[in-house]
């Protein structure tokens, strides 16, 4: 494998592309990875830097610089039975088959949804805002309504709020209260902070108990419309998209003036 290239002055390549649409920046790495991206003819590799002047291409298409459009953010109630990657060998449906065409770029999803469970997918043509969503350093809150089988008791409960041990480390629900329901099917209301893969279930099943229906209803601070049916979507509003921007950082504290020496005015006495 060869050593990647000593950063020139420009901008580092999975950067770029995640920012011209293409794909998150860790999608992105994975085509690098893969030899799917070339910097004038030549592999690139990971870590590479690239100035204006530089071609690039993926797959031996050439990468257009020119400025994206607009960011947009789809929000989709996804349906049971879709996938969500964008081709599946078996044909089965996936939930690219629904969205709007795009003139440039692709739409990225913002984390997943396995084949069986339903609810709020954020899709997005901006890679670095999918990155920032998808950041574990972000601790975004993703909520889901659960329904199990059979009646879980308060010391369950409690051992899935303290953490359990998986396969790819510890884990918890931060949240996790009933949500009703009535002879063998029970409803919870859960929350994690979070995006491994199968989290939710794997949680559950470390009790043993089953999941039969898996909906994420908030995802950061965007909920699944109550009004949007399940396989359909609509655009993120501009009051959505302004709350995932990252929060200002704190004003530094600004220090009274110091009253100058000499020659100021003197508080009138109070008279009385």
């Amino acid at each position: 494998m060869r050593d990647a290239p000593k950063p020139a002055a420009g901008e580092r390549l999975h950067k770029l592309l995640a920012t011209l649409g293409l794909g998150s920046r860790r999608q992105v790495e994975d085509w690098i990875r893969a030899g799917r991206v070339q910097v004038n003819g030549q592999t690139a590799v990971i870590g590479q830097s690239v100035g204006p002047a530089d071609r690039i291409a993926v797959d031996g298409q050439p990468v257009s610089r020119t400025a994206p459009p607009k960011p947009r953010l789809l929000l989709y109630h996804k349906p049971e039975g879709e996938l969500c990657t964008r081709h599946d060998p078996e044909g089965r449906p996936t939930v690219f088959d629904r969205l709007p065409p795009l003139p440039s770029g692709r739409w990225i999803t913002v984390g997943r949804l396995d084949i069986n469970s339903s609810g709020l997918l954020l899709l997005t043509t901006d890679g670095a805002l999918a990155n920032r969503l998808m950041h574990p350093s972000g601790h975004l809150q993703r909520e889901y309504a659960v329904r199990v089988n059979g009646e879980v008791d308060g010391a369950t409960l409690e051992r899935l709020k303290s953490g359990v041990e998986l396969d790819d480390g510890p884990a918890r629900f931060l949240t996790i209260a009933p949500a009703g329901g009535e002879g063998r099917n029970r409803w919870y209301s859960v929350t994690v902070d979070e995006g491994r893969n199968r989290l939710v279930r794997r949680l559950w099943e470390s009790q043993g108990v089953v999941v039969s229906r898996l909906l994420r209803v908030r995802f950061g601070p965007l909920y699944l419309p109550r009004a949007l049916a399940r396989g359909r979507f609509r655009e993120a509003t501009a009051a959505e998209l302004a709350s995932l921007s990252p929060a200002p950082p704190p004003r530094p504290a600004v220090r009274p003036n110091r009253r100058p020496s000499g020659g100021g005015l003197k508080p009138s006495r109070r008279r009385g």
